[in-house]
């Protein structure tokens, strides 16, 4: 046989060799001679004749009949073999091929990666288009470096790569790979340059159709330098994939962030209902501990001093007084020590029922935390994955807003049945919540299928496919422990078969239903049947639920035959299976129904990617046994105060129990209080005057705070000092013998002080104000070594839960604790748990990692616990001495510790965790220098130090600790802190963090931050995008004060966990934007104290409004400049008192109190651009004045210091609104550069010295312009519109006029200036009237007190001259103008009774003329110099007035 294959082998290589022109001689004798062989043609169905060739290093074979590969027993030599577009079905046959380097088996039909193994040289491995369905077999290839697997059947990676390290290209295009989380696993190859998922010569992977696909990859392989053929080293392609990586994280840390916010106030308003609920008991206790204490001191007084017994030591007294009372039934029998203890015990059994009432309502509020916790409790783990799938898995709550909220709720209540739920006791269901679940990835799958379906029958069938399209109830086990991770997976990965029902014949079907009673049946049984056990039915157990409502295509459905029969193969012909309600066997079942249990039914649907989960139902169920609830069961408890004879009441018994207690025999009567001790009052108390003889002290119901005079007190041995006020307990340090103490019922917060009593034996410490645990136990480890009973019940201790622990096992004389015996196993308990809580070489191993790099991956939680988790330090038997300088994360948390310690030689710890300890200080971290993140959450912490030195730190995290402040310069060194978290604190300033100039995410909720002054304190802080402050008093005290931080803080992107969106941002320029307050000004100056200053400065600071709150810090300010503003009005400095200078200039001041809001509800902003088009500010125009009229006369004067105003460039054009009649002391008014058309409205301005009104638009005084006599010295009128100068006569007391560049064109308007004699100074250049050669004479001639004429001095030459003139030109004008028969008034010149004269050209003699004045020879070029120069005198005369004046 072997003869005859050798022969027909030969045969085929000489076949070979003729049709390739060959001699089979020559092959076979240079053979051996032949290194690369290449076989292209087709006739070559076996690999045969390689015998001829044995030192064959290359072999390709290409597109040949070959169906295994065989016959390379002798290619030893062989590293590189091309066996491809052929037919092989299996690798095999490569075992002796060991120094092969390149293997190529593409386009074959290989299903299975097997047998290389041995292949440990492998470096090149392609098997792109096979039929692989699993990438497995290849761990022992160490140096492969190059595979490809494209355009095979492969659905997940896992860590089927991770041995192979040296991987440099890999190709997965064309296969099914469809999550993101899967392709993480990439990340561990570290050498991985090239990646290919989307090669354009394949097929599309599922997953390269997701959201954000590149930035994913980019993100968590950043070592790549090409992605589906295309470039992407370039260094800006990386860091845009990570920083849009890193928004993510912090979005989502920010969104957890909130639901944990939320939960956390959930929790807390059911703790402050439970402390109102257990208010009342707590008073019933503390009042009958009062008279229990009181009955013990008189108790104590009968037996003798010094004698007194505790209450445990009663309690054989009160058993003797039961076997009594059998005995004697007459009360009056008894005697008074019987009495006592009688009452005692009746005391003690009402202390006890209200015990159980404060525990009863403790069990009801840890039931309510529990389903708290629970509804909360997807919430995160939804955002979790939102954010490891960058989005593509969405989830959403809805509201009754959204359609498909209501849909659902529909869904629920027309398939829920209350016949069925009768034996449970429900009678309906409430829907509570409605999550819409966007899975991306599912749905391309479904739709991908469900069209193939479609494409796969004839048009008319389509639509009844689309029927077949049904919304269901997916079956869950009955564990209901399983069931939130089962539902977890099921919303991310979909209904696979390891996730699927895993009852037998079922498990390649989902179980589906239409009915809520068939869909909730195995729950409510199996809790049920758990119930039996315990003769009891908790409804708690039950009430809520959770429904997944499927979308889900079924398809040719047929009723099953055969329950246990279920499955693919029996059903090979239809997509799903259903069976009837009647036919399923279930106790529910076999009550009677109505008919729509007809319509219940039971689906098995076989291919899971036509099932997609869609909505998330949480519900309760309404039972006729109410709901316990801390708003029901005990609700009335707090009312019984009120009421508590009333009928009817919860308590009403119990209350008049109380009242019967109270009133027993004997009744104390009440001693006076003291306040105070001193020798005589001691002396008094112990009835001896010897110090020495006292050896027990009853202090008992005072209002003592210190017990400054027991020093001499040497012997005492008890010391009563219950229902006091003491805070501390420091004064007992002294008392040596001390056995017995009792401190109940005081407001202790501290034990520190506490020291020196090593004989103490009982204390007890009830009812006080103690929170920190550790510190308190420390101080009783030192100080009260042989204490024996401890009570410590009653206070707001930090961490109740393992306080027991913590004191029995840190005190270890203890007997008893809180009244509670100690046993054996809870010492030994107690002793372990003590262990744990110190660091130690183990727990340091056992809770580290030695990675040097934190793992790119998307998740919230901190880097110490990702690296601990994802790898351990492994065997701990290869670390050698300095095994300490490896560790990079450290995560302790929830390990108890009380203390860091032994951290001193990990100096290259990056990222540590303590979260969920004991921890009540910052120490132990001084080495850690390189500490990049720090995690401290849910410790006791009441100081940040000690981290001065880590300047490293760029994550910091103190959530839930009792800071109560932040050093001020704590954060000045850490130049790369980016996250600071200091949720649920008790800081009240944010100052410290003024240069913390790198952070970006702030999260600083439920603190006592109150004032607004606090957010200036993060204006420095450019980078901050992410601020949380929901919680904090400012949120209250603040009006709007979410848009007065996003005004305040322009660069945020989030404010309390909710996006800021631009329209938000508009609002809240529009609201605060230009408004000066008290804060903003403190925030430039430095400090708040504004009592001493002068000055208030804000000139072109955008201002609109003003709001210094309180005015009387500002008293002091004198001088006030807000030119250049956009103020409308006065705003609030019409409150500042003491204002003398107020400089408005270049604003849009329309009156001085601000003016009401129009009813259209339009901004100001907006009234202001209507009023004047043309600036887009102003006033209203004249026709708007009638509407505005109102009784100026009648208002109020305001700003009584007020003596200069500068209202420059506002666009003023009514002075009636103005109001400026209102400042009756104002001396200086510059109102120049407006657009006012009437002098008006300054009536009452008594006192004026100077107006300024250059550059307005005046035409004419009327009648009541200076109507009344005024002080007025200086008016400024140049640039207006003036013609004429009538109505100025009143002005009798004016120095200066100043007229220049009007149209004053006729001499008669200026001769009416002779009633006003008081001029010194005038201008009247620029006007037509300047043009007359005449004016200069005639005013120098009439106005005899003139010294300044249009800037020209005027000297006794020129006086003389001008009047020589006049007096000559009246000479002529007699002697040739006949004179009348009335004489000529001589007090002025136009009044001569002839007919006028018009003088059309003066010649006169050569160098007269410069005694018309200098007006006379100007050109109009000189003349528009002037004019220029004119306005910037006069723009610099009236800055350089308003630094006069604030100087």
């Amino acid at each position: 046989m072997i003869e005859s294959e050798n022969l027909n082998q030969e045969e085929i290589i000489k076949e070979l060799c003729l049709c390739n022109g060959l001699s089979y001689e020559t092959v076979e004798q240079e053979g051996s001679d032949t290194t690369n062989l290449e076989m292209f043609f087709s006739g070559y169905p076996h690999i045969v004749g390689l015998s001829l060739f044995p030192n064959l290093t290359s072999l390709t074979i290409i597109a040949q009949d070959i169906k295994e590969i065989s016959g390379l027993e002798t290619c030893l030599l062989l590293k590189e073999l091309w066996i491809a577009e052929c037919r092989v079905e299996k690798i095999e046959g490569l075992q002796v091929c060991r120094n092969l380097e390149k293997l190529y088996l593409y386009y074959n039909k290989i299903s299975k990666m097997e047998n290389l193994e041995r292949l440990i040289r492998l470096e090149v491995l392609w098997l792109n288009h096979n039929a692989i369905k699993n990438i497995e077999g290849l761990y022992t290839l160490k140096n492969l470096s190059d595979l490809n697997l494209a355009g095979n059947r492969i659905s997940t990676i896992g860590r089927c790569l991770d041995s192979n390290e040296q991987l440099e290209r890999l190709n997965l295009s064309g296969n099914q790979l469809c999550s993101f989380k899967d392709l993480t696993n990439l990340t561990r190859l570290r050498h991985l340059k090239d990646l290919s998922l989307n090669d354009p010569q394949y097929k599309t992977n599922p997953v390269c159709l997701l959201y954000n696909y590149s930035t994913h990859v980019l993100f968590h392989l950043p070592c790549l330098q090409r992605l589906d053929t295309l470039d992407v080293s370039s260094k800006q392609i990386k860091e845009l994939a990570y920083t849009t990586a890193m928004k993510k994280i912090m979005y989502y840390n920010m969104r957890i962030k909130t639901v944990q916010r939320h939960l956390n106030e959930d929790l807390e308003k059911l703790s402050d209902r439970k402390c109102k609920l257990q208010k009342f008991p707590e008073e019933r206790i503390k009042l009958f501990s009062l008279a229990r204490k009181n009955l013990e001191r008189e108790l104590a007084e009968m037996k003798g001093f010094g004698k007194g017994h505790s209450d445990r030591y009663n309690n054989s007294k009160i058993s003797e007084l039961e076997k009594s009372k059998s005995l004697e039934t007459v009360t009056e029998e008894l005697s008074p020590q019987q009495k006592i203890l009688r009452k005692l015990n009746a005391l003690n059994e009402r202390i006890a029922f209200w015990n159980k009432k404060i525990d009863e309502i403790e069990a009801v509020y840890h039931v309510e935390v529990k389903q708290k916790k629970k509804s909360h409790g997807l919430l995160i783990p939804f955002l979790l994955i939102e954010l490891e799938t960058v989005g593509n898995i969405h989830f959403e709550e809805g509201t009754q807003s959204d359609e498909w909220f209501n849909s659902c709720y529909e869904l629920i209540l027309s398939r829920f049945c209350a016949r069925d739920f009768r034996m449970f006791g429900i009678t309906g269901v409430k829907v509570k919540r409605v999550i819409k679940v966007n899975n991306r990835i599912l749905r391309l799958k479904f739709e991908e299928k469900f069209q193939k379906l479609l494409d796969s029958e004839v048009m008319h069938d389509s639509e009844d496919y689309r029927k077949m399209l049904e919304c269901l109830f997916y079956v869950f086990e009955p564990d209901v422990t399983m069931k939130k991770k089962q539902l977890l997976h099921i919303l991310e990965k979909g209904f696979k078969e390891s996730e699927t029902s895993k009852l037998p014949l079922r498990k390649e079907a989902v179980i589906l239903t239409n009915s809520l009673s068939l869909c909730e049946c195995p729950r409510t049984e199996l809790l049920q049947y758990q119930d039996e056990k315990k003769n009891s039915f908790d409804h708690e157990l039950f009430r809520h639920g959770i429904v997944l409502i499927t979308k889900v295509f079924l398809g040719q459905s047929v009723q099953a035959q055969e329950m246990d029969s279920i499955s693919q193969a029996n059903y090979p012909m239809v997509n799903s299976v259903f069976i009837p309600r009647k036919y399923l066997l279930s106790s529910i079942v076999k009550q009677k129904h109505c008919d729509c249990s007809f319509r219940q039914c039971k689906w098995f649907v076989f291919d899971h990617d036509l099932v997609l989960p869609e909505y998330i139902v949480e519900f309760e169920y309404i039972t006729m046994v109410k709901a316990h609830s801390l708003f029901s069961s005990f609700n009335k408890i707090i009312l019984e105060e009120s009421k508590k004879k009333s009928e009817g009441s919860v308590l009403a018994h119990d209350l008049k129990l109380d009242d019967e207690v109270m009133k027993m025999e004997p009744r104390i009567k009440s001693r006076p209080k003291l306040a105070s001790l001193d020798d005589k009052t001691i002396f008094s108390i112990a009835r001896t005057s010897i110090y020495s003889h006292i050896v027990s002290l009853n202090l008992h119901g005072n209002r003592l705070s210190k017990l400054r005079d027991l020093a001499k007190l040497t012997a005492l041995r008890k010391l009563i000092i219950s229902f006091n006020e003491f805070t501390c307990l420091d004064d007992v340090y002294h008392l040596y013998n001390l056995e017995y103490l009792d401190a109940s019922h005081n407001h202790v917060i501290t034990l520190e002080g506490f020291r020196g009593l090593l004989k103490l034996k009982h204390l007890d410490l009830s009812w006080n104000q103690l929170k920190k645990s550790g510190d308190e136990i420390n101080v009783l480890c030192k100080h009260t070594t042989s204490l024996h009973t401890l009570d410590i019940h009653h206070n707001p201790w930090q961490k109740p839960a393992t306080l027991r622990l913590s004191v029995i096992g840190r005190l270890k004389t203890l007997t008893h604790l809180d009244g509670i015996l100690i046993s054996e196993e809870e010492t030994t308990e107690a002793m372990k748990f003590i262990t744990g809580t110190k660091i130690t070489q183990l727990s340091l191993l056992r809770h580290s990692s030695t990675k040097e790099e934190r793992p790119r991956v998307l998740s919230t939680w901190p880097s110490a616990k990702i690296l601990t988790q994802i790898s351990k330090s492994g065997s701990y038997s290869h670390l050698n001495g300095n095994w300490y300088l490896k560790i990079t994360a450290l995560n302790l948390d929830g390990q108890h510790l009380f203390e860091i310690t032994n951290l001193e030689k990990l100096v290259n710890l990056k990222w540590a965790s303590f979260c969920n300890n004991n921890l009540t200080r910052m120490e132990g971290l001084e080495s850690c220098v390189n500490l990049e993140e720090l995690t401290l959450d849910g410790n006791c912490i009441s100081k940040i130090d000690g981290i001065s030195k880590m300047t490293k730190l760029t994550r910091l995290s103190m959530n839930n600790n009792l800071l109560t402040g932040l050093e001020k310069h704590t954060f000045d060194n850490m130049l790369h802190l980016h996250s600071l978290s200091l949720e649920n604190n008790r800081i009240t300033s944010l100052s410290s963090l003024q240069k913390a100039f790198t952070l970006i995410e702030l999260y600083i909720s439920n603190n006592y931050i109150a004032v607004n002054q606090e957010i200036y304190n993060l204006k420095s802080l450019c980078n901050l995008v992410i601020l949380d402050m929901y919680g904090n008093i400012i949120i209250w005290n603040q009006e709007n004060y979410r848009l007065f931080v996003i005004f305040h803080l322009p660069e945020l992107k989030a404010l309390d966990g909710i996006s800021i969106e631009p329209p938000e941002t508009e609002n809240a320029k529009d609201m605060f934007g230009g408004r000066l307050t008290s804060d903003m000004i403190a925030d430039r100056q430095g400090h708040s104290n504004f009592t001493q200053m002068q000055e208030l400065n804000w000139a072109s600071s955008s201002i609109r409004t003003v709001d210094l709150m309180p005015v009387d810090q500002f008293r002091s300010v004198r001088n006030v400049n807000l030119q250049n503003n956009n103020l409308t009005s006065f705003s609030g400095l019409i409150y500042l008192p003491n204002v003398k200078v107020l400089c408005l200039n270049y604003n849009h001041i329309e009156s001085i109190m601000p003016r009401l809001k129009p009813q259209t509800h339009q901004t100001s902003r907006q009234l202001l651009y209507q009023k004047v088009p043309s600036s887009g500010y102003g006033q209203q125009g004249v026709s708007k004045i009638n509407r505005d009229t109102v009784v100026i006369e009648n208002l109020p004067p305001i700003m009584h210091n007020l003596e200069v105003l500068h209202l420059g460039y506002n666009g003023i054009c009514n002075l009636i609104q103005l109001q400026l009649n209102r400042l009756r002391n104002l001396k200086f008014l510059f109102l120049q550069g407006n657009e006012i058309s009437q002098v008006e409205g300054l009536d009452n301005l008594v006192v004026l010295q100077e107006l300024v009104m250059d550059h307005n638009r005046i035409r004419t005084f009327n009648e009541s312009a200076f109507a009344k006599p005024s002080s007025l010295l200086a008016l400024h009128l140049e640039e207006n519109r003036l013609r004429e100068l009538s109505k100025l006569q009143p002005l009798i007391k004016l120095e200066k006029l100043f007229l220049g560049y009007n149209k004053i064109q006729d001499m008669a308007e200026l001769e009416k200036l002779d009633a006003i004699s008081s001029i010194r100074e005038l201008t009247i250049y620029g006007n037509p009237i300047c043009r007359k050669v005449l004016h200069r004479h005639m005013l120098l001639f009439r106005l005899p007190n003139l010294q300044m004429l249009d800037g020209i001095p005027v000297s006794a030459e020129d006086r003389a001259k001008a009047e020589s003139h006049f007096s000559e030109l009246q000479a002529k004008k007699t002697s040739l103008i006949p004179v009348t028969n009335s004489p000529m008034d001589g007090g002025s010149f136009g009044q001569v009774k002839a007919p006028p004269i018009k003088i059309i050209n003066v010649i006169l003699p050569g160098g007269c003329n410069h005694y018309l004045g200098s007006d006379f020879t100007l050109t109009p070029e000189v003349e528009d110099h002037k004019k220029k120069k004119k306005n910037a005198a006069i723009f610099t005369t009236n800055i350089r007035t308003i630094h006069a004046e604030m100087k």
